[in-house]
């Protein structure tokens, strides 16, 4: 398997010293990605949605959807963590959930307003977040480890921008730019 297909921007590595000037970074990310994602997803075939990113890896129909599945569950975790005291968050089977149906098969633009309409307000809620908020935390039970609101953004941050090379590294390898 080849670590740049699977990982194009490389793997993920925590930021032991997170910043205030990443937080508007962070919440760049968060709102360019879904115009980034229709974007380059517009003017593709059915065909090639079904094309995987990877041998033995995701459609891109299926990292579509994944990114709105992912980016629903990181939202509502930051909304406990707002308004719960280090709250235990459900993590969710990325892989099978990615495998139903609904990932699979169905249409991209469902998935595309999701992440439209959840990127909109979870950016309204990082743009109003005191500085205080940032550290607030969840316990993920799957890590075994309590992360901030600093910590998540700083990594889903990364997986957006993780997914969307995903799709954009397949135009270009397939040919379909």
């Amino acid at each position: 398997m080849n670590e740049k297909d699977q990982y194009p921007i490389g793997r993920y590595k925590e930021n032991l010293e997170l910043h205030q000037q990443m937080q508007q970074q962070w919440i760049a990310t968060i709102a360019s990605l879904p115009f980034r994602i229709k974007e380059e997803a517009q003017s593709l075939t059915q065909l090639q949605l079904d094309t995987p990113y990877r041998e033995n890896g995701w459609t891109v129909r299926q990292v579509i959807h994944h990114l709105a599945d992912s980016n629903i569950n990181c939202f509502a975790r930051i909304k406990f963590a707002l308004t719960e005291e280090n709250p235990s968050i459900k993590p969710f089977a990325e892989k099978p959930w990615a495998d139903l149906f609904d990932a699979k098969l169905t249409d991209i633009e469902p998935s595309l307003k999701i992440l439209e309409g959840i990127h909109e307000r979870w950016v309204a809620l990082l743009e109003n977040l005191e500085e205080k908020d940032w550290q607030k935390s969840f316990f993920h039970p799957e890590l075994q480890k309590n992360q901030t609101i600093a910590q998540a953004m700083d990594k889903y941050s990364w997986h957006c921008k993780h997914h969307l090379a995903h799709i954009v590294n397949t135009k270009e390898k397939m040919g379909w730019n």
